[in-house]
């Protein structure tokens, strides 16, 4: 290579955790660039910085024509992750820019917090822990897992993984998927039922499905109205899926028991979001892939992604084909 190519890497933490990822591209004479902001860059920010950049690590940022137009020598953008509705893939393609994923890598991160979700809002642990420090003595009742009927409204690999986790507490498991992995439901004991009975049955609603026009606000008045009283909503795939409206007066009214999720319609969120005012909700920073394993696993991929396209092969979990 005779000049160092650029490699933006706006995902945060990838000096500290992706060293192996980090060192494959350094390998192949790499000049690495680092978001130093600790979260998402604006558009602000990577208008200063794309202008010669050859490949991106990309986070949760916008890419899209208005940031291509910026950069000229951009030939590949790795997401560190799997969604991608952050960026305009048909856009990239037509400029050329290769755009890959890292497909299966969080699956197992994602379905643990899923589950650390599900567990703190059915058992209500941070309103607990509140109480008790205000000097309560709450006598919260729940429900035993054994007694409850499971929802995961969309069965990929993130929902298969947390089916897993669930089997020995009990539950009954139902999923809706429009492509429904009969197979793995099998295995796994769950039944497949339609999009209405999962709302209709679940007392605790897992959502599992991509951001995309037809999951925009699926979790909307109309579709809670149907819910069980008292449901529970999970959620650590995309924020615009729920309406946080509908979401908001469902808590405050008592028809939705708990809520749990990691994403929102605008991230960062905005602490001032009148969710963080109820009880009943818990809220995480979009942090459900944030594993060390994940990390490591990730960097390698989007490293290699970047080198294949570089070296002229065919990158793994091509986008843009």
């Amino acid at each position: 290579m005779s000049a160092a190519k650029k490699v933006l890497v706006t995902a945060t933490n990838y000096s500290k955790i992706c060293q192996r990822g980090k060192a494959m591209l350094e390998e192949k004479g790499f000049e690495i660039l680092e978001n130093p902001h600790g979260r998402p860059m604006t558009f602000e920010e990577l208008k200063e910085v794309v202008g010669d950049v050859y490949g991106v690590v990309a986070g949760v940022d916008t890419w899209n024509e208005e940031v291509f137009a910026l950069a000229p020598n951009l030939k590949v953008i790795s997401r560190f992750g799997v969604g991608v509705d952050n960026i305009d893939v048909e856009k990239a393609k037509e400029r050329g820019i290769t755009v890959t994923n890292c497909r299966g890598a969080n699956s197992n991160s994602v379905s643990e917090h899923a589950m650390a979700l599900l567990l703190s809002s059915v058992r209500m642990i941070p309103r607990l822990m509140n109480s008790t420090r205000e000097g309560q003595w709450e006598r919260a009742v729940y429900h035993e897992f054994t007694e409850l009927t499971i929802g995961l409204l969309g069965f990929g690999a993130i929902a298969r993984m947390l089916a897993e986790k669930l089997l020995p507490f009990g539950s009954k498991i139902i999923a809706y998927d429009l492509y429904p992995n009969e197979a793995e439901a099998k295995r796994l004991g769950v039944t497949m039922v339609s999009e209405q009975e999962l709302f209709e049955q679940s007392d605790v609603i897992s959502i599992h499905v991509p951001s995309l026009p037809s999951t925009y606000h699926m979790i909307n008045e109309e579709t809670i109205r149907t819910m069980k009283d008292g449901v529970h909503i999970i959620n650590t795939a995309r924020g615009p899926i729920i309406d946080e409206k509908a979401l908001y007066e469902g808590l405050k009214s008592g028809k939705i028991q708990g809520a749990a999720i990691d994403v929102y319609e605008q991230e960062p969120v905005d602490p001032k979001n009148p969710l963080f005012t109820l009880p009943n909700f818990i809220g995480t920073p979009h942090t459900a892939a944030e594993s060390y394993e994940n990390y490591d696993r990730c960097g390698r991929i989007t490293a290699q992604a970047i080198i294949d396209v570089s070296e002229g092969r065919k990158p793994e979990n091509l986008l843009t084909k």
